[in-house]
């Protein structure tokens, strides 16, 4: 495996918590300003998700020893929400990227740590081809890599679900090997045999860059193999770190969705005949009901905030009870985020009004992204996925599916 070279850098480094969130804010309003125009005319963000990789926000999960900030959970989940607040489609498309990042900490060779490291340093950008369809479970995989000769693989396969993958550099492929067992195939963009469709037609999240991921007979050098079933034989993070970030995104829809209805109220919204009041943003009904928003939203950042401390936790200490409480805090999060999303953009047209629902607002891709982004599996069965000890899943159990 060839070395990359750190001059070629093209993104910023990035070195602590304090900036990557800093950087984040800085360039959300750029990211904002023609977030419902890419939406109505299903535009993807090829310039902006360029900015947002030379960002250096690409590469705030590196480890400290091959260059990388290694920002906390806590911080992750921040920058993912502030962004998720600008666009959640530009929000959603690092999420496997970053759960590459980790997939790689956990169980990549120490080669491979530093030559796929380095490339995201520079503001190289993984996409995925993880999800298929007609399947009969997510973790029923088709897709198959078989040694062709010496040290090297050959991919074949189809996937679905490929958000990223037409704006990314390499595509992460998660697929059988000849035993049966889980892995990850890095293979780049331009590769022999691999083709994206950007078929993605969704009512939500409609410029994720998702869609359609076809293999046919792809050429894969061993060093670009990682053994991804070890990530769930013993108690690691891999999979709350991917569930935090789905949880951080649906608090930005929330964020957003929040502020577009103060805005208009403020400036729209008539007073309700009988009310006897002279703006609509004086009725006293209409406070209280966007108090109660405001503080749905603020648990909502509570919890999620709570759930990457359980992670960094758990990375500090990866004992299998620090892990176990790490995902059932996420799980947490992620349910009580995906209500926030769900109950703020729906209240948006209640307490905003009819012409809130014209088209020139474009409001209805809040309720829309939110719907769509949370039509994902249910905290019981992350847990399940994520192998947890069955005396966790039992004990909890009643507390999560309520939260459902």
């Amino acid at each position: 495996m060839t070395s990359v070279i750190s001059n070629e850098q093209k993104a910023h480094l990035i070195s602590s918590n304090s900036e990557a969130i800093a950087i984040a804010h800085e360039i959300a309003p750029e990211l904002a300003k023609e977030a419902s125009q890419r939406d109505q005319q299903r535009q993807l963000p090829v310039e902006e998700i360029k900015k947002f990789s030379e960002s250096g926000l690409w590469g705030i999960t590196v480890p400290k020893e091959y260059g990388g900030a290694f920002v906390s959970n806590v911080t992750l989940a921040e920058v993912v929400k502030i962004i998720s607040e600008a666009d959640p489609s530009i929000g959603q498309i690092p999420q496997n990227h970053l759960y590459m990042v980790e997939a790689l900490r956990l169980d990549g060779t120490e080669e491979q740590k530093r030559f796929f490291f380095d490339l995201v340093l520079q503001g190289k950008r993984f996409g995925n081809a993880f999800s298929e369809v007609g399947t009969k479970s997510v973790t029923d995989v088709q897709t198959r890599l078989v040694r062709s000769s010496g040290s090297r693989y050959v991919l074949n396969g189809r996937k679905f679900y490929s958000s990223g993958a037409l704006l990314a550099d390499w595509i992460p492929v998660v697929a059988k090997n000849e035993d049966d067992q889980t892995i990850v195939a890095f293979v780049e963009r331009d590769a022999e045999g691999l083709t994206v469709i950007d078929d993605w037609s969704s009512f939500g999240q409609r410029t994720t860059a998702s869609g359609t991921t076809i293999l046919e007979n792809v050429q894969v050098p061993e060093e670009y193999v990682i053994p991804h079933y070890l990530a769930f034989e013993r108690p690691t993070t891999m999979g709350a770190i991917a569930q935090i970030i789905q949880a951080a995104v649906d608090v930005g829809i929330a964020s957003a969705a929040l502020k577009d209805t103060i805005d208009f109220v403020r400036n729209h919204t008539r007073p309700w005949i009988d009310s006897n009041v002279e703006r609509g943003y004086e009725d006293p009904l209409l406070i209280y009901q966007v108090g109660e928003l405001q503080i749905k939203l603020h648990a909502a950042e509570a919890i999620l905030n709570r759930a990457g401390e359980f992670i960094d936790r758990a990375i500090e200490d990866m004992t299998e009870a620090n892990v176990a409480a790490a995902s059932i805090a996420v799980a947490e999060s992620k349910a009580l985020a995906a209500e926030a999303a769900i109950a703020t953009t729906n209240k948006l047209f209640e307490l905003a009004g009819t012409k809130s629902t014209l088209n020139q607002f474009n409001y209805d891709r809040h309720w829309r992204n939110a719907r769509t982004y949370a039509a994902r599996p249910s905290s019981m069965e992350v847990l399940r996925r994520w192998k947890l000890p069955s005396q966790w899943c039992q004990s909890t159990a009643p507390s999560l599916v309520i939260r459902n």
